[in-house]
């Protein structure tokens, strides 16, 4: 009987059920979120969000050689590193949970091992490392190309290196362990950060192996462990390019040596400080500071990985973000300062009022020889007892605040107490935003929908409407992996106390402790659970610890060596055995292309050399995948408006990039630098109805004290009007042969733009530039979420083509009332032929709800196309594509949505009765089955809403067509249902 034999080939064993799950169910092509942008800077090596992920992406990289010069398999093989990197966490977990039921069975060492013990062992990994293997946000992350899998790899590594470091005897051959770990952290830092959590789990059994356990000791050994967490996360990660920055900037603008002499230096003095140090200690035989300075080396040779950053930005990549190409702007980057902080153990509730702000350290731009101020770090002062420690209910966004209110019962105004304030903490970010997650995994989940709850046992027979019952994320496991894990929980926690401990410090610090270090705002762009899957990893460990106890427990009543292991193992895998049945359908992305095809759709909507305004990730990153990778449009610009708001961006939008050229402005890069005078420009009171575009430019341009703001000493420009005209050359215009047919008469000499809010930001004064001075020459398109973003109206002056809206000098009469402008010519050309739909046609594919929401949006853009086309006359053409549409996106794969109530009218028109009431038929089924579900609930949602202004919808058009008897069954429904969700809004 051979452990270690054995032991190797049942981790093998589950390394290659977890590559064979996660390679068969992997995403062929770039996903929606931050994938698609990953991909593509892996790919050429660019520079992704802030703090980057440098080693991930020089990995892809390696894999994407796999492809062998095939672009369209770049994205297939760097998803497959998130694939290996996962099945590799699997197996180092497998080997986790064997070495900690050694312990748990009181094996010290192979002579202790009999029979059962050996098979239970194994069984309890098995069923252990397969759950997590299975469990939703594991295999999500498993699938794509983002940093989760890779990180879950990393801390599954570092807890499997501590483990084996814990039962080697030699001390020499231990402290090769404890370097190799360092080095990995090193590593882990260039792909996520969540390395470190695992460090106090650690440090516990370091402290349990070499020290004999008492309650002090303990928090000493918690104490010491976050001064390793300060050392790397403070010290090291931030804080050597800080320290690098102070002797650049004295280097530099004191002494006038070159740039780049004082990281020379300073990194020079850092290399030959742990030389030294490394030397003394070995020669002196100081083997504590022998270990610290030699595991200090190894994290930095591992975190070397970031001069990728500054390397590859000082190239001006086309995706560069924040332009991190010296030691200044690094650590910037690296802080992620562009997103701002969140108040984490002191600071102010969301209804306290700022009376003032603190300048803090000056934040410093490359000159021409020297380093230039451009612009402070500012902190918000608040009125004495308007701040709280431990504020969980922070933001200040109009969107957040109304949540907060509703969420404690708070009227406009009120002032939330600090119990209020940690209900929310324990209701709402615990509760909601992990615990219901964590059920996710291990009971179950309703569906798919974004805020669809977890399954209790009140639910696992509960009659469901079809298209929830059928809805492929709709996962029941009876909550037995949870029962499982319990039973592993308790029995660890009585018979091996110490590594329950161990166990328990890394469930929570990778679970509840990180909710409260992120303190969250209240609601999310898509559901965040891929964050705690360590904590998810740490319970895996006592759902194999479940086997032991059946195992024990059985051992009392079946005398054979065998068989109490191969029950329990049998019994117990019956959990990861449901989780795969339940999680398969709903994790295979296998076949499923439409994000991409949704971004070329976009880029194929564009004229040559288009600028193209978009406002989100999904409508940004596969757009860039697409022009990155695949080369495709590569004539054009895609440009995000979350980071047109700042100086860098704009600046990189002033050079030509492959065949798109660059964008033509007025302003000058120091009209747009960050701090100045164009930062945010206030609508201030003057008198002046209406403010002429060129006029306004060249006042900015040459810094006209009339433009100064006079609430704010000089440090702003302010807007003297809320409406801005620009002239139009109409002769220009129509020989240009931009303008549509039929729509000559729309032209205007003048375009009236109104400013919403309280007046512009950077974003909106950039892009009325480039409007200004492309003088129609450079098309202009903007993008469903971009048209809402800027705080310009530009919604009277845009026309359809395809899936994008261009800018063009025509006035719309009624924006307003669903009646766009459609280049009926340009659209269809685009739409039926340009257009890609693979698969989408495929009811075996499934389609989540990100895909699902922007079928919805081709589906709208569909109906627009022949809503104009009918209003031309051309019902021919008009039914063309209606049926075009329906065939590319049909109910069987996509459901209807409500942009489908709104084709039946068309559809009438065009004298495609029959498949009006067919879809009349089946949408009204549906949304009154799921309405009164919803309201059975008292679920009063968007859910419930959206399917009851389906029914809405739906007898309208039925009975402007005189199918009375249909739209009036409809309409009861309807009454019904609006009814109650009146009463149920009114709190009745």
């Amino acid at each position: 009987m051979n452990f270690q034999k054995t032991n190797n080939i049942f981790g093998w064993a589950v390394f290659v059920i977890a590559l064979i799950t996660y390679w068969l169910t992997m995403e062929e092509t770039a996903s929606y979120w931050d994938c698609g942008e990953f991909i593509a800077v892996s790919f050429k090596l660019e520079v992704p969000h802030p703090p980057g992920a440098p080693l991930f992406l020089l990995i892809g990289r390696l894999f994407s050689f796999l492809a062998f010069g095939d672009i369209t398999k770049v994205a297939y093989w760097i998803n497959f590193s998130s694939v290996l990197a996962s099945a590799f966490c699997v197996m180092f977990l497998f080997w986790s949970i064997v070495l900690f039921g050694r312990k748990l069975l009181r094996v010290t060492s192979d002579a202790d091992l009999t029979e059962y013990k050996l098979w239970v062992l194994m069984g309890a990994g098995l069923v252990g490392s397969l759950a997590y293997t299975f469990s939703d946000s594991a295999w999500f992350s498993a699938v794509e190309a983002e940093v989760y899998a890779m990180s879950s790899f990393f801390t599954a590594f570092v807890v499997w290196a501590m483990l084996k470091w814990d039962v080697i005897e030699d001390e020499s051959k231990a402290n090769r362990w404890l370097l190799l770990i360092f080095y990995m952290v090193g590593l882990s830092i260039g792909v996520h950060l969540l390395n470190l959590v695992t460090i106090p789990a650690l440090a516990l059994i370091y402290y349990f192996k070499k020290y004999k356990p008492t309650s002090w000791g303990v928090v000493a050994a918690m104490a010491v462990s976050l001064v390793i967490i300060f050392f790397v996360n403070d010290i090291i990660i931030p804080g050597l390019p800080t320290y690098a920055s102070y002797f650049e900037l004295y280097f530099v603008n004191s002494l006038g040596l070159p740039f780049g002499s004082g990281v020379i230096v300073f990194s020079l003095l850092v290399i030959g400080g742990l030389v030294w140090t490394i030397y003394y200690s070995q020669v002196n035989a100081k083997v504590l500071l022998n270990t610290f300075a030699t595991a200090t080396a190894f994290i930095l040779i591992g975190y070397a990985s970031y001069a990728l950053v500054v390397i590859r930005s000082a190239d001006n990549p086309p995706i560069d973000e924040n332009d991190p190409s010296d030691v200044m702007t690094y650590v910037s980057y690296l802080k992620r300062e562009q997103y701002g902080s969140r108040p984490l153990l002191y600071g102010p509730y969301f209804t306290s009022q700022p009376i003032g702000m603190k300048e803090g350290d000056a934040i410093y731009k490359k000159g021409k020889d020297r380093y230039e101020v451009k612009d402070h770090k500012f902190e918000y002062e608040y009125e004495p007892g308007s701040e709280t420690i431990l504020p969980r209910v922070w933001s200040s966004d109009p969107d957040h605040a109304q949540i907060y209110r509703e969420s404690l019962g708070l009227s406009e105004g009120q002032k939330p107490s600090f119990s209020q304030n940690l209900y929310f903490m324990f209701e709402h970010q615990i509760g909601w935003m992990y615990v219901r997650y964590f059920f996710f995994n291990f009971a179950g989940r309703e569906s798919d929908i974004q805020n669809a709850s977890w399954i209790s046992p009140s639910g696992w027979f509960e009659k469901l409407p079809p298209s929830l019952a059928e809805n492929r994320g709709h996962n029941n496991f009876f909550m037995i992996p949870f029962v499982l894990g319990l039973f592993g929980l308790f029995y660890q926690s009585v018979n091996n106390s110490r590594n329950f401990v161990v166990v328990g410090l890394l469930f929570i610090l990778t679970g509840v402790a990180l909710v409260v270090y992120l303190n969250s705002p209240p609601t999310e762009p898509r559901e965040r659970d891929y964050i705690y899957t360590g904590s998810y990893y740490a319970y895996c460990f006592w759902i194999g610890f479940g086997v032991i106890a059946i195992a024990e427990f059985l051992k009392g009543f079946i005398k054979s060596a065998r068989t109490p292991a191969i029950v329990a193992t049998v019994l117990g895998l019956s959990a990861p055995a449901l989780m795969a049945a339940q999680g398969w359908d709903d994790h295979d992305r296998s076949n499923r292309y439409f994000s991409v095809d949704s971004a070329v759709n976009y880029l194929q909507s564009c004229e040559p050399n288009a600028i193209l305004f978009t406002g989100g990730d999904n409508d940004t990153f596969p757009l860039w995948y697409s022009q990155e990778v695949e080369n495709v449009r590569t004539d054009m610009r895609v440009i995000v408006l979350s980071y047109y708001n700042t100086d860098w961006y704009i600046e990189q939008s002033m050079r030509k990039v492959y065949t798109s050229d660059a964008f033509p402005y007025t302003l000058t890069a120091d009209n747009y630098r960050q701090a100045g005078l164009n930062d945010y420009l206030p609508y201030y009171e003057t008198g002046i109805k209406q403010m002429d575009l060129h006029k306004f430019l060249e006042l900015v341009k040459s810094d006209n004290k009339s433009l100064l703001h006079p609430s704010y000493g000089g440090s702003r420009n302010m807007l003297p009007s809320k409406e801005i005209v620009l002239k139009v050359d109409v002769d220009k215009v129509r020989k240009l042969g931009i303008i549509p047919a039929g729509m000559d008469s729309l032209v205007v000499p003048e375009m009236h733009f109104k400013v919403r809010g309280g007046g512009l930001e950077k974003k909106d004064l950039a892009m009325l530039d480039v409007l200004a001075t492309a003088n129609w020459e450079r098309p202009l398109y903007v993008n469903n979420t971009s048209l809402s973003q800027f705080n310009v109206d530009l919604s009277r002056y845009v026309v359809q083509e395809g899936n994008a809206y261009r800018i063009l000098p025509l006035y719309n009469p009624r924006p307003f009332n669903q009646q766009e402008l459609v280049n009926t010519q340009l659209s269809y050309r685009n739409m039926l032929t340009k257009f890609q739909f693979r698969n989408l046609d495929d009811p075996k594919v499934y389609y989540n709800q990100d895909y699902r929401n922007f079928v919805l949006n081709h589906r709208s853009s569909f109906n627009s196309l022949a809503q104009f086309l009918i209003a031309q006359g051309d019902t021919a053409k008009a039914r063309e594509v209606l049926l075009f549409a329906l065939a590319k996106m049909p109910d069987k794969s996509i459901p209807y949505d409500y942009t489908n109530a709104q084709t039946l009218d068309m559809l009438f028109d065009v004298g495609e009765k029959e498949k009006a009431l067919d879809i009349a038929n089946v949408m009204s089924k549906r949304a009154d089955e799921l309405a009164t579900y919803y309201i059975t609930k008292r679920d009063f949602g968007r859910e419930l809403q959206v399917n009851i202004v389906i029914l809405g919808e739906l007898q309208r058009v039925l009975y402007k067509y005189g199918e009375a008897d249909l739209a009036k069954k409809i309409e009861e429904q309807y009454e019904k249902h609006a009814a109650v969700l009146q009463g149920g809004r009114s709190g009745f």
